[in-house]
């Protein structure tokens, strides 16, 4: 049985059609039409669609993070869940349709926004559009391998077909471009058009956010051309006055979902959240020999299976064989809190500080830059640990399963669950480092092979099949399990 996730996308058009009167305009995924709309102003200001792209891509990605992430990486999956299911790699064709057609419409947006900054010579703003166009295009390329850039959402041109660009030339054009960004934001610059809902115009904040997603990709291609790549980490860690990144976790890029019109929650209603479902057994088997304190936020505890009696934090495993009666408790399942916000901000991820902290530690193991990697990954820990609401106890490092011992293995499990709730980072990380190590279950499909990345939807092979063919072929396939460029 699956899950049920009401898709409220529309909540923010609804919204801001009554706020504003006009609709937002969007390219078709497939690139075969354009849509005109009547009640379109004709002019948009640099701002007009910052806090609708922001909003929009954030939530929607923490959807994916809940429908795809959490099953695959073992944090939970469908329960029961007799056969089939991403956690046991067994992935659909269109499974990343979802994801090809939401970023393709919000990319196109995303360079209206930049033209109007363009138009308006207002540096921070086609900063912050360079910023948002790295960030969805990493997140698309990562996820597919080539996909149209240079050609995309070019219907005006009469481009309706567009080719393909490889990940090398597109990882290549946003490294550039965060760059670019870099030098363009001016703090000392006030942003006009209305405040954006993710730094409330805090420029600086932006571009901190500019330089830390930075970071994350130049981390994940530093296989494919490793003098280069680390020349630049180094460059870039060791001026921070030039390349200001995340140095706490008010500065992270993470979107405060407030309940208020039109910043709701993607989840029409909270229970659909954990509606048939299980928390996992290696993300709850961790957290407990960790004694870590979020435990009591992202789950509920197990109970007896006639539900009287609590028995502490107890997953299922994914990818198990045989029906549920296996099982002779109820699992923890995930806290429904956590996409609830009369109780506070829900919190929808794009990137942490927490991140940024794993980042150098990593390299300091590796010894690429800096010289102690347990401070920056002791950092990296408890930036990962209040960022939720707790409090970090003293003897935490004490513990042996949560000390440094030196190794990546180690950095790479906390860094798992600093990525929680984090559109596909975990996947992303898991194909680049082959870490944390995961179970693998007794029923797992695909010869128990993780998939590394999403086949290419059934409307582009349709709507645009002879560049289709050509990309395939280029990639060498396209199924679930040829590696992207940065992965061979």
């Amino acid at each position: 049985m699956n899950r049920q996730r009401p898709y409220s996308i529309q909540k923010y058009f609804i919204a801001l059609t009554i706020l504003t009167g006009w609709l937002l305009s969007a390219c078709t995924s497939n690139f075969d039409e354009i849509n005109t709309d009547p009640n379109r102003i004709e002019k948009i200001s640099p701002g007009t669609l910052l806090n609708p792209i922001i909003y929009e891509l954030a939530s929607f990605n923490t959807l994916r993070s809940d429908e795809f992430t959490f099953d695959l990486l073992q944090v939970s999956l469908p329960f029961p869940s007799v056969s089939g299911g991403v956690h046991r790699y067994d992935i659909s064709e269109n499974a990343g349709g979802s994801t090809w057609n939401t970023y393709y419409r919000w990319i196109t947006n995303i360079r209206e926004m930049q033209t109007a900054a363009v138009t308006a010579e207002d540096p921070n703003y086609q900063a912050i559009a360079l910023t948002l166009n790295a960030w969805v295009y990493s997140l698309l390329t990562d996820g597919f391998g080539d996909v149209p850039m240079t050609e995309a959402g070019k219907g005006e041109e009469k481009i309706f077909q567009p080719a393909f660009d490889t990940q090398e030339y597109i990882y290549t054009t946003i490294l550039k471009d965060l760059e670019t960004a870099n030098d363009l934001f001016d703090p000392s610059r006030s942003m006009i058009y209305g405040t954006d809902i993710l730094y409330a115009n805090n420029v600086s904040n932006w571009q901190r956010f500019c330089n830390s997603l930075r970071l994350r990709l130049l981390l994940r291609v530093m296989k494919r051309n490793p003098e280069t790549v680390q020349t630049a980490l180094v460059t870039m860690l060791s001026n921070p006055d030039t390349y200001p990144v995340f140095t706490k976790n008010t500065e992270a890029a993470v979107l405060k979902i407030t309940g208020v019109t039109p910043n709701v929650s993607p989840w029409g209603r909270a229970v659909d959240f954990t509606n048939a479902r299980a928390a996992a057994e290696f993300f709850v088997d961790n957290l407990n020999q960790f004694n870590d304190p979020r435990r009591p936020i992202f789950l509920t505890q197990a109970r007896s299976s006639d539900g009287k009696t609590t028995i502490g934090y107890k997953g299922i495993p994914s990818g198990y064989a045989g029906g549920e009666s296996q099982f002779d408790f109820l699992p923890s399942n995930l806290n429904v809190n956590l996409v609830k916000t009369d109780a506070g901000p829900m919190q929808s991820v794009m990137m942490t500080y927490a991140e940024v902290e794993f980042i150098k530690a990593e390299l300091a193991q590796k010894e690429i830059f800096g010289e102690d990697a347990q401070v920056h990954y002791e950092n990296g820990v408890k930036a990962a640990i209040e960022q939720w609401g707790a409090v970090l106890p003293a003897d935490y490092f004490a513990n042996e399963y949560t000390q440094y011992d030196g190794t990546l293995d180690r950095i790479m499990l906390q860094k798992y669950y600093a990525l929680f709730f984090n559109d596909y980072q975990q996947w992303f990380e898991y194909r680049r480092t082959g870490l944390p190590k995961l179970p693998k279950g007794e029923d797992m499909r695909n010869n128990g092979i993780m998939p590394v990345r999403f086949r290419y939807p059934t409307t582009v092979q349709t709507n645009n099949a002879a560049n289709y063919k050509i990309a395939v072929e280029k990639m060498g396939g396209d199924n679930i399990n040829t590696k992207v460029w940065w992965e061979k």
